[in-house]
């Protein structure tokens, strides 16, 4: 089969596409004929940080498809089934091997495109949001970095859920796309004081959650602007800044401080249930993820250069064919 692959961490340059052998499914596994592949933030960190094994390693944490063959183990999926899936690697490829329990059916409509980038997204923002974040009707979220997908994602289950949302960008335009999907005020943090704002706007007391997908000075700086036994779910680290907090900040206002992985947490039934439910409201129409472009496997470079430094609202995906 042919797949992305690095030998080397670094430039997205470092990816080639390459013929490999077919993965073979053991008991448990299912092995997904992948037609679509999103390019996820932790896809970007495994390229630049984490070392390839002698002959490289496939990247990729999501992915949907069609089911190719089950392990003998396997008693939910089928062959031939339309799936969505997660693992720690491999999707970048036109045969994927998963566990069963990270595999995910596609409900009947919904494109498998859209279906790629739904699991990791929503699961992480719905996580971010009520699992630790333990948001209420009522109350008011911040989510920095609202244009990628886990933001566009916790602006939706925020907005519904009728709490306030306050979303950052680095433009106007995409300003009113957040506005579309549910943010009440957006706050283009380029040209404003984002922590004068967000303090402005809540009457002085802060937010009751913080979600901060990118780390760095920012999330430093944004401590102040949440309120007295407030929530901050850390989600991601995509300013590429190291992150330093004071324990005093944390320890005179009283804050909760929450590290968000869902992937750690993807197999559980209860992670299982919540991703199907996103998929089919996704089915629905009852959530959005826009795709900002699809690219061949064969362009994966540009795709990972796109999809890491062209600040995409949304998803950056790839198909097989």
């Amino acid at each position: 089969m042919k797949a992305a692959i690095y030998e080397v961490n670094g430039d997205p340059e470092n990816l080639r596409i390459a013929d490999i052998d077919d993965p073979v499914p053991g008991r448990h596994d299912v092995l997904i004929g992948v037609h679509a592949i999103s390019i996820e933030g932790g896809d970007v960190l495994t390229r630049r940080r984490v070392p390839a094994q002698s002959g490289g390693d496939v990247v990729g944490y999501a992915g949907a498809g069609v089911v190719v063959a089950v392990g003998s183990g396997v008693v939910a999926i089928s062959p031939g089934d339309r799936v969505a899936a997660f693992n720690w690697s491999g999707s970048h490829a036109e045969l994927w091997s998963v566990p069963e329990t990270f595999v995910y059916r596609v409900p009947f409509g919904l494109d498998l495109r859209i279906a790629a980038t739904i699991p990791v997204a929503f699961g992480t923002a719905g996580d971010a949001l009520f699992e630790f974040g333990g948001l209420l009707k009522d109350e008011c979220v911040l989510v920095r970095g609202a244009t990628g997908g886990v933001g566009i994602a916790a602006v939706q289950l925020a907005a519904r859920n009728g709490s306030r949302v306050i979303a950052t960008t680095s433009t106007n335009d995409l300003a009113r796309q957040l506005t579309a999907l549910g943010a009440e005020h957006v706050i283009n943090y380029r040209s404003s004081d984002l922590t004068g704002e967000t303090l402005a706007l809540t009457d002085g007391r802060g937010v009751d959650l913080l979600i901060d997908l990118a780390g760095g000075s920012g999330l430093t700086d944004l401590i102040s602007a949440v309120r007295y036994r407030g929530r901050i779910s850390v989600v991601g680290a995509s300013s590429g800044e190291p992150t330093t907090i004071e324990f005093g900040q944390l320890v005179s206002r009283s804050l909760s401080v929450f590290g968000i992985s869902f992937g750690q947490e993807m197999h559980l039934p209860r992670a299982h249930r919540l991703v199907e439910t996103y998929l089919e409201e996704a089915a629905a129409g009852l959530v959005k993820m826009p795709i900002e472009r699809c690219y061949p496997l064969a362009e994966v470079g540009a795709a990972h250069r796109h999809a890491e430094f062209g600040h995409p609202f949304g998803r950056v995906i790839m198909t097989t064919f």
